[in-house]
Protein backbone atom coordinates (compact mmCIF):
# COMPACT_ATOMS: atom_id res chain seq x y z
CA UNK A 1 0.00 0.00 0.00
CA UNK A 2 1.43 3.49 0.01
CA UNK A 3 1.95 5.58 2.33
CA UNK A 4 3.31 9.25 3.00
CA UNK A 5 6.19 8.85 5.86
CA UNK A 6 7.71 11.01 8.54
CA UNK A 7 11.43 9.88 8.36
CA UNK A 8 12.49 12.72 10.56
CA UNK A 9 11.92 15.83 12.51
CA UNK A 10 11.88 18.82 10.33
CA UNK A 11 9.86 20.72 7.23
CA UNK A 12 7.99 19.15 4.83
CA UNK A 13 10.88 17.87 3.24
CA UNK A 14 10.68 14.63 5.68
CA UNK A 15 7.55 13.65 4.24
CA UNK A 16 8.32 10.99 1.76
CA UNK A 17 5.54 8.49 -0.27
CA UNK A 18 6.78 5.00 0.53
CA UNK A 19 5.26 1.38 -0.38
CA UNK A 20 4.25 -0.66 2.73
CA UNK A 21 2.53 -4.24 3.47
CA UNK A 22 -1.46 -3.91 4.09
CA UNK A 23 -1.36 -3.90 7.69
CA UNK A 24 -2.43 -6.93 9.26
CA UNK A 25 -5.87 -6.92 11.96
CA UNK A 26 -3.50 -7.23 15.21
CA UNK A 27 -6.81 -8.09 17.87
CA UNK A 28 -9.90 -9.94 17.73
CA UNK A 29 -11.42 -6.79 18.12
CA UNK A 30 -9.66 -4.94 15.73
CA UNK A 31 -11.07 -4.23 12.10
CA UNK A 32 -8.83 -2.74 8.63
CA UNK A 33 -10.21 0.05 6.94
CA UNK A 34 -9.41 0.74 3.68
CA UNK A 35 -9.25 4.66 3.24
CA UNK A 36 -10.59 6.95 1.19
CA UNK A 37 -9.21 10.22 2.84
CA UNK A 38 -7.22 11.38 5.67
CA UNK A 39 -8.12 15.02 7.47
CA UNK A 40 -5.33 17.11 7.48
CA UNK A 41 -4.91 18.97 10.92
CA UNK A 42 -2.84 21.72 12.36
CA UNK A 43 -1.62 19.02 14.82
CA UNK A 44 -0.19 16.90 11.98
CA UNK A 45 2.22 19.80 11.13
CA UNK A 46 3.11 20.20 14.77
CA UNK A 47 3.82 16.64 15.07
CA UNK A 48 6.22 16.34 12.06
CA UNK A 49 7.90 19.62 13.03
CA UNK A 50 8.20 18.23 16.58
CA UNK A 51 7.50 14.89 17.47
CA UNK A 52 6.89 14.79 21.12
CA UNK A 53 5.09 11.68 21.25
CA UNK A 54 6.61 9.46 19.43
CA UNK A 55 10.60 10.74 19.04
CA UNK A 56 11.71 7.24 19.06
CA UNK A 57 9.27 6.10 16.94
CA UNK A 58 10.43 7.28 13.70
CA UNK A 59 9.81 7.00 10.37
CA UNK A 60 5.79 7.39 11.52
CA UNK A 61 2.72 7.34 9.54
CA UNK A 62 0.92 10.85 10.95
CA UNK A 63 -2.95 11.85 10.08
CA UNK A 64 -5.26 11.26 12.98
CA UNK A 65 -8.76 11.51 11.39
CA UNK A 66 -9.72 9.06 8.44
CA UNK A 67 -12.30 7.66 7.00
CA UNK A 68 -13.06 4.26 4.57
CA UNK A 69 -14.45 1.16 4.29
CA UNK A 70 -14.29 -1.96 6.57
CA UNK A 71 -12.01 -3.68 4.58
CA UNK A 72 -11.38 -7.04 7.09
CA UNK A 73 -13.11 -7.35 10.88
CA UNK A 74 -11.48 -9.40 13.90
CA UNK A 75 -12.70 -12.33 15.07
CA UNK A 76 -15.02 -10.73 17.92
CA UNK A 77 -15.55 -7.42 16.06
CA UNK A 78 -19.75 -7.31 16.73
CA UNK A 79 -20.30 -3.40 15.67
CA UNK A 80 -19.64 -3.51 12.19
CA UNK A 81 -18.95 -5.73 8.85
CA UNK A 82 -16.85 -5.82 5.87
CA UNK A 83 -18.22 -3.12 3.31
CA UNK A 84 -19.35 -0.94 5.98
CA UNK A 85 -18.75 2.71 5.87
CA UNK A 86 -17.01 4.43 8.50
CA UNK A 87 -15.38 7.60 10.28
CA UNK A 88 -12.52 7.72 13.11
CA UNK A 89 -10.09 9.75 15.11
CA UNK A 90 -7.25 7.63 15.61
CA UNK A 91 -3.35 6.71 15.24
CA UNK A 92 -0.89 9.77 13.91
CA UNK A 93 0.40 10.81 16.95
CA UNK A 94 2.95 7.98 17.24
CA UNK A 95 1.28 4.93 19.57
CA UNK A 96 -0.25 3.87 16.22
CA UNK A 97 -0.12 4.72 12.54
CA UNK A 98 -2.15 7.35 10.99
CA UNK A 99 -4.33 7.74 8.31
CA UNK A 100 -1.69 8.77 5.73
CA UNK A 101 -2.05 5.62 3.79
CA UNK A 102 -4.16 3.53 1.84
CA UNK A 103 -5.26 1.23 4.99
CA UNK A 104 -5.50 1.31 9.01
CA UNK A 105 -6.36 -0.73 11.39
CA UNK A 106 -8.12 0.22 14.93
CA UNK A 107 -10.39 -0.81 17.71
CA UNK A 108 -13.62 -1.27 16.64
CA UNK A 109 -14.66 0.91 19.50
CA UNK A 110 -12.86 3.62 17.85
CA UNK A 111 -15.09 3.98 14.95
CA UNK A 112 -18.67 5.07 13.82
CA UNK A 113 -20.24 4.62 11.08
CA UNK A 114 -20.08 7.92 8.84
CA UNK A 115 -22.85 10.15 8.33
CA UNK A 116 -25.01 8.53 5.97
CA UNK A 117 -25.37 11.92 3.86
CA UNK A 118 -21.86 13.52 3.45
CA UNK A 119 -19.37 11.03 0.98
CA UNK A 120 -16.44 9.30 2.71
CA UNK A 121 -13.75 12.48 1.29
CA UNK A 122 -15.82 14.85 3.67
CA UNK A 123 -16.30 12.34 6.20
CA UNK A 124 -12.77 12.29 7.03
CA UNK A 125 -12.44 16.10 7.53
CA UNK A 126 -14.56 15.86 10.26
CA UNK A 127 -13.75 13.72 13.53
CA UNK A 128 -11.39 15.61 15.20
CA UNK A 129 -12.88 19.26 15.09
CA UNK A 130 -16.01 17.96 15.72
CA UNK A 131 -14.90 16.00 18.89
CA UNK A 132 -12.88 19.37 19.82
CA UNK A 133 -15.87 21.24 19.79
CA UNK A 134 -17.89 19.56 21.04
CA UNK A 135 -15.75 18.89 24.54
CA UNK A 136 -15.33 22.38 24.25
CA UNK A 137 -18.48 23.59 24.07
CA UNK A 138 -21.29 20.76 25.75
CA UNK A 139 -18.68 19.26 27.95
CA UNK A 140 -16.22 21.65 29.75
CA UNK A 141 -18.48 25.03 29.03
CA UNK A 142 -21.78 23.33 29.21
CA UNK A 143 -22.93 26.07 26.47
CA UNK A 144 -26.78 26.78 26.87
CA UNK A 145 -29.36 28.36 24.62
CA UNK A 146 -29.54 31.90 25.34
CA UNK A 147 -25.97 32.35 26.11
CA UNK A 148 -23.40 34.45 24.50
CA UNK A 149 -19.84 33.12 23.08
CA UNK A 150 -17.39 34.28 21.33
CA UNK A 151 -15.30 31.98 19.33
CA UNK A 152 -12.36 32.75 17.52
CA UNK A 153 -11.00 31.88 14.07
CA UNK A 154 -14.60 31.36 13.28
CA UNK A 155 -13.55 29.60 9.78
CA UNK A 156 -11.39 27.75 10.35
CA UNK A 157 -11.70 23.79 11.26
CA UNK A 158 -12.49 24.10 14.71
CA UNK A 159 -14.16 27.19 14.35
CA UNK A 160 -16.42 26.52 11.44
CA UNK A 161 -17.75 23.50 13.44
CA UNK A 162 -18.20 25.32 16.51
CA UNK A 163 -20.50 28.24 15.03
CA UNK A 164 -22.87 25.51 13.82
CA UNK A 165 -22.61 23.41 17.18
CA UNK A 166 -23.54 26.53 19.27
CA UNK A 167 -25.98 28.29 16.93
CA UNK A 168 -27.85 24.79 17.25
CA UNK A 169 -27.67 25.19 21.08
CA UNK A 170 -29.41 28.28 20.89
CA UNK A 171 -26.46 30.26 22.07
CA UNK A 172 -25.78 34.14 20.21
CA UNK A 173 -22.81 33.84 18.30
CA UNK A 174 -19.97 36.16 17.71
CA UNK A 175 -16.64 35.41 15.98
CA UNK A 176 -13.52 36.75 14.84
CA UNK A 177 -12.43 36.59 11.09
CA UNK A 178 -9.93 37.58 8.93
CA UNK A 179 -11.82 39.04 5.83
CA UNK A 180 -15.30 39.19 4.23
CA UNK A 181 -15.26 35.88 2.81
CA UNK A 182 -14.69 34.43 6.18
CA UNK A 183 -17.14 36.72 7.20
CA UNK A 184 -19.40 35.82 4.96
CA UNK A 185 -19.20 32.24 5.94
CA UNK A 186 -19.58 32.54 9.45
CA UNK A 187 -22.69 34.55 9.20
CA UNK A 188 -23.79 31.43 6.81
CA UNK A 189 -23.08 29.35 9.12
CA UNK A 190 -25.36 30.99 12.18
CA UNK A 191 -22.97 34.02 13.74
CA UNK A 192 -24.30 37.02 14.36
CA UNK A 193 -21.53 39.42 15.71
CA UNK A 194 -18.47 38.93 13.06
CA UNK A 195 -15.75 41.18 14.33
CA UNK A 196 -13.01 41.47 11.62
CA UNK A 197 -9.65 41.65 14.45
CA UNK A 198 -7.41 42.98 11.50
CA UNK A 199 -9.81 46.29 11.64
CA UNK A 200 -11.72 45.76 14.91
CA UNK A 201 -10.74 45.57 18.38
CA UNK A 202 -12.67 42.37 19.65
CA UNK A 203 -13.21 43.75 22.81
CA UNK A 204 -14.71 46.72 22.47
CA UNK A 205 -16.95 45.06 19.76
CA UNK A 206 -18.33 42.46 22.45
CA UNK A 207 -18.60 44.72 25.43
CA UNK A 208 -20.69 46.94 23.16
CA UNK A 209 -22.25 43.66 22.04
CA UNK A 210 -23.09 42.52 25.40
CA UNK A 211 -24.42 45.71 27.04
CA UNK A 212 -20.58 46.06 28.28
CA UNK A 213 -20.95 42.73 30.56
CA UNK A 214 -18.97 40.19 28.38
CA UNK A 215 -20.15 37.18 26.67
CA UNK A 216 -20.66 34.14 28.68
CA UNK A 217 -17.64 31.66 27.00
CA UNK A 218 -14.98 32.06 24.82
CA UNK A 219 -13.45 29.05 22.70
CA UNK A 220 -10.19 30.59 21.52
CA UNK A 221 -8.33 28.63 18.90
CA UNK A 222 -5.33 30.95 18.19
CA UNK A 223 -3.64 31.46 21.36
CA UNK A 224 -1.08 34.53 22.45
CA UNK A 225 -2.29 37.80 23.20
CA UNK A 226 -5.77 36.46 21.62
CA UNK A 227 -6.55 34.59 24.49
CA UNK A 228 -4.97 37.29 27.35
CA UNK A 229 -7.57 39.85 25.53
CA UNK A 230 -10.29 37.32 25.73
CA UNK A 231 -10.06 36.97 29.58
CA UNK A 232 -11.48 41.31 29.38
CA UNK A 233 -14.05 40.29 27.19
CA UNK A 234 -15.50 37.15 28.93
CA UNK A 235 -18.36 38.27 31.78
CA UNK A 236 -17.53 38.28 35.14
CA UNK A 237 -17.74 34.48 36.24
CA UNK A 238 -17.35 33.44 32.82
CA UNK A 239 -15.67 30.48 31.36
CA UNK A 240 -12.88 31.00 28.78
CA UNK A 241 -12.15 27.55 26.71
CA UNK A 242 -8.80 27.18 25.00
CA UNK A 243 -7.16 24.67 22.63
CA UNK A 244 -3.86 26.46 22.74
CA UNK A 245 -1.38 26.94 25.51
CA UNK A 246 -1.06 30.01 26.30
CA UNK A 247 1.62 31.16 29.44
CA UNK A 248 -0.14 33.63 31.89
CA UNK A 249 1.44 36.40 33.56
CA UNK A 250 0.87 37.00 37.64
CA UNK A 251 -1.09 40.04 36.31
CA UNK A 252 -3.34 37.83 33.71
CA UNK A 253 -3.93 35.10 36.62
CA UNK A 254 -5.03 37.86 38.52
CA UNK A 255 -7.35 39.65 35.93
CA UNK A 256 -8.88 36.08 35.12
CA UNK A 257 -9.22 35.30 39.45
CA UNK A 258 -10.68 38.99 39.72
CA UNK A 259 -13.39 38.10 37.16
CA UNK A 260 -13.78 34.39 38.89
CA UNK A 261 -13.44 33.21 35.49
CA UNK A 262 -13.46 29.05 35.07
CA UNK A 263 -10.27 28.62 32.49
CA UNK A 264 -10.28 25.42 31.21
CA UNK A 265 -8.12 23.67 27.93
CA UNK A 266 -9.18 21.12 25.84
CA UNK A 267 -6.90 18.93 23.73
CA UNK A 268 -8.86 15.76 21.95
CA UNK A 269 -5.57 13.51 21.39
CA UNK A 270 -5.57 13.35 25.67
CA UNK A 271 -7.39 9.39 25.85
CA UNK A 272 -5.58 8.49 23.41
CA UNK A 273 -2.16 9.51 24.33
CA UNK A 274 -2.71 8.34 27.82
CA UNK A 275 -4.52 5.00 26.61
CA UNK A 276 -8.07 5.98 28.39
CA UNK A 277 -10.60 3.34 26.33
CA UNK A 278 -13.54 4.17 27.86
CA UNK A 279 -12.87 7.69 27.11
CA UNK A 280 -12.57 6.55 23.69
CA UNK A 281 -15.70 5.23 23.88
CA UNK A 282 -16.86 8.28 25.04
CA UNK A 283 -15.47 10.01 22.21
CA UNK A 284 -16.43 7.49 19.41
CA UNK A 285 -19.91 8.33 21.00
CA UNK A 286 -19.43 11.70 20.05
CA UNK A 287 -19.22 11.01 16.24
CA UNK A 288 -22.23 8.89 16.43
CA UNK A 289 -24.16 12.32 17.53
CA UNK A 290 -22.31 14.40 15.22
CA UNK A 291 -23.32 12.46 12.21
CA UNK A 292 -27.39 12.68 13.47
CA UNK A 293 -27.01 16.05 13.49
CA UNK A 294 -25.05 16.25 10.00
CA UNK A 295 -27.61 14.17 8.77
CA UNK A 296 -30.57 16.47 9.92
CA UNK A 297 -28.99 19.85 8.09
CA UNK A 298 -27.35 21.36 11.47
CA UNK A 299 -24.00 20.57 11.15
CA UNK A 300 -21.87 20.41 7.68
CA UNK A 301 -18.08 20.64 7.08
CA UNK A 302 -16.41 22.70 4.51
CA UNK A 303 -13.53 20.72 2.92
CA UNK A 304 -11.71 23.99 1.11
CA UNK A 305 -9.23 21.89 -0.44
CA UNK A 306 -8.68 18.56 -1.92
CA UNK A 307 -5.51 16.88 -2.80
CA UNK A 308 -3.95 13.22 -3.54
CA UNK A 309 -2.19 11.72 -1.07
CA UNK A 310 1.56 12.41 -2.62
CA UNK A 311 0.86 16.18 -2.12
CA UNK A 312 0.41 15.67 1.72
CA UNK A 313 3.84 17.92 2.00
CA UNK A 314 1.92 20.80 0.24
CA UNK A 315 -1.13 20.51 2.34
CA UNK A 316 1.28 20.86 5.44
CA UNK A 317 2.58 24.04 3.72
CA UNK A 318 -1.26 25.66 3.34
CA UNK A 319 -1.84 24.94 6.57
CA UNK A 320 1.20 26.47 8.53
CA UNK A 321 0.61 29.10 5.99
CA UNK A 322 -2.42 29.97 7.51
CA UNK A 323 -6.15 31.30 6.82
CA UNK A 324 -7.30 28.32 5.62
CA UNK A 325 -11.55 27.50 5.71
CA UNK A 326 -12.69 24.71 7.16
CA UNK A 327 -10.42 21.95 6.36
CA UNK A 328 -7.86 20.43 3.87
CA UNK A 329 -7.85 16.48 3.01
CA UNK A 330 -5.83 14.08 0.79
CA UNK A 331 -7.54 11.65 -0.63
CA UNK A 332 -6.48 7.85 -1.60
CA UNK A 333 -6.00 7.51 -5.30
CA UNK A 334 -6.78 3.69 -5.61
CA UNK A 335 -10.07 4.16 -3.74
CA UNK A 336 -13.27 2.95 -4.91
CA UNK A 337 -16.45 1.52 -3.37
CA UNK A 338 -16.91 -1.83 -3.20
Amino acid sequence: MQTMLTTAAGKTDVLHLRDLEIPEVSSPLHLRVKLAAAGINPLDTKLRAKPIYYPDQLPAILGCDGAGVVDEIGADVTRFKVGDQVYFNNGGIGLEPGCYAEYTTLHEDCCAAKPANLSMQDSAALPLVLITAWEALIEKAQLQAGQTILIHGGAGGVGHIAVQLAHHLGARVAVTVSDDKKAALTQALGAEKIINYKKQKFVEEVMAWTDRQGVDVVLDTVGGETFIHSLAATRIGGKVVSIVATPMSAEDVQLARLRNLTLCYELMITPQLMKLHDQRIRQRKILEEGAKLVEAGKVGVLVSRQLPLVEVAQAHRLIEQGGVMGKIIVTMGLFSIP
